[in-house]
């Protein structure tokens, strides 16, 4: 006697095979990106009306996420090392007012040199004291925030520091490389290096070998000691450079420049899947923690939003996306 499978009794099958499917697959990986278009799509319902899917809206939320991303992307190496930096922020605003008054008294190359110097010695400083002489980074960079930004408004008196060199002013961030915003291209220079180098390369393996084991990473031969070193420079550099885009797109330097953007790319860097104890991170993931951001910080604006109701419910967004990704 034959025994038949019929249709009756593959479908349970199939049925089975799917709940087993999405029972191994781990959604909390892609929670950011599902965030981002559920919110995408409920603001594009919400605020058709108020323009929200129009051209200039929406270069608008790029513009105002690339400088972030941009930060962002240096963050992502500290977290992934299991490390942390406060000062990011004052040091893209000194890098800032330091491009612009060496624009003004030596010229164009000696003043995105001076720039980027102010990265390289706040990067050499923090990550000195964080990987030699074992300070935490929390309380290095801390203080560095405070020293940044205190020696820019000391140097400038609190006066804004203008930038006539339209050059500059149309590479670094306020102009157009054919149709295509300057900022935008700057955005995804440096997401585009930051993800190849900390997924494919050693030196990224070493920051998430550092950040999820530093005592077997040393055992495998990692200079934890250098990689860290290495991090904290990256991260002011990248950071100077954020400044100095800022001073180009507004044309001037300002210690007020970047000002909290260090919890900006904090919180872009934790939605996007970096672990806050370090191990694990995602550049493209940060990317799209940072528009986010700047997404709901767009679409409250259009609702008609109170700054202190703005902040209630970013907050809250916030906090249920980490708390979805958070993993068990």
């Amino acid at each position: 006697m034959s025994t038949t499978t019929g249709p009756a009794t593959q479908a349970p099958a199939a049925t089975s095979a799917s709940r087993s499917l999405l029972a191994r697959l781990d959604w909390r990986r892609y929670i950011i990106y599902i965030g981002f278009v559920v919110v995408f799509i409920a603001f594009a319902v919400t605020l058709g009306d108020q323009g929200f899917l129009s051209t200039n809206n929406l270069l608008n939320i790029f513009r105002q996420a690339a400088t972030i991303s941009i930060i962002a992307v240096g963050m992502t190496f500290v977290i992934a090392c299991a490390e942390i930096d406060l000062s990011v922020g004052s040091v893209a605003g000194l890098a800032s007012v330091a491009t612009a008054m060496g624009i003004a008294a030596w010229g164009l190359v000696p003043g995105i040199l001076t720039g980027l110097a102010v990265g390289v010695v706040v990067g050499a400083v923090n990550g000195s004291l964080v990987a030699f002489l074992n300070i935490p980074s929390f309380l290095v960079t801390l203080g560095m925030l405070g020293i940044a930004a205190g020696v820019a408004q000391w140097i400038t008196d609190s006066a804004p520091q203008p930038i006539l060199d339209q050059t500059y002013n149309l590479v670094f961030g306020g102009g157009n490389f054919g149709p295509i915003p300057g900022l935008l291209v700057w955005m995804a220079l440096f997401v585009a290096v930051g993800a190849v180098v900390l997924a494919k390369t050693r030196f990224g393996r070493q920051v998430l070998a550092t950040g999820g084991n530093r005592t077997a990473a040393e055992f495998s031969g990692v200079r934890t000691r250098r990689v860290k070193f290495q991090v904290m420079l990256l991260a002011s550099v990248v950071a100077a450079i954020a400044g100095m885009l800022y001073a180009g797109r507004l044309e001037s330097g300002r210690f007020q420049w970047g000002a909290g953007d260090e919890l900006s790319a904090i919180a872009a860097v934790i939605l996007g899947g970096t672990s806050l104890f370090g191990g694990a991170g995602s550049v493209i993931g940060t990317l799209f923690g940072s528009l986010m951001i700047s997404l709901i910080n767009n679409g409250l604006i259009l609702a008609g939003l109170e700054t202190s109701q703005q902040q209630v419910v970013r907050g809250a967004i916030i906090i249920l996306a980490v708390a979805l990704a958070r993993r068990k």
